[in-house]
């Protein structure tokens, strides 16, 4: 059994759609929580901080299984020659501070992480669809 490249491309495809799929979902829970954020800068209280939240664990959620995806996404790219290095960072600071010190800064600095993570999601998915379109040729 040889080494069967238009194999090992269609592999690196479909990992990639999945971590697409992934960030998809992801994107979809941060603009959720990015709306929530806006709301509770605004004075949305408890409430709204708790759903923001909920959309942002969800959002977290599905990064870590995009992580896992893009892994394997790499590893499929390693298949067929393609070099590639994404990375998810979490971090739960900012929701710590945000219930407990819920105030328009801290809320602010949560919009904006929201806002990165977004932005950095966006990013993936079009470096996933260009190197997939790579794969394809």
């Amino acid at each position: 059994m040889g080494y069967d490249i238009e194999k090992e491309k269609r592999e690196a495809i479909e990992a990639g759609q999945r971590a697409l799929s992934s960030l998809r979902t992801a994107k979809e829970n941060l603009n959720s929580a990015k709306n929530w954020g806006l709301v509770d800068m605004f004075g949305g209280g408890f409430f709204s901080t708790m759903l923001k939240h909920s959309k942002m664990d969800q959002a977290r959620q599905n990064m870590e299984q995009a992580k896992y995806d893009l892994r394997n996404f790499s590893r499929e790219l390693n298949d067929v020659n393609v070099a590639c290095n994404l990375n998810i960072n979490t971090g739960d600071f900012l929701s710590f501070a945000d219930y407990f010190f819920d105030g328009f800064v801290v809320d602010w600095m949560v919009q904006d992480r929201i806002n990165n993570a977004r932005h950095w999601n966006m990013r993936r998915q079009r470096s996933i669809r260009c190197i997939a379109k790579v794969c394809k040729r």
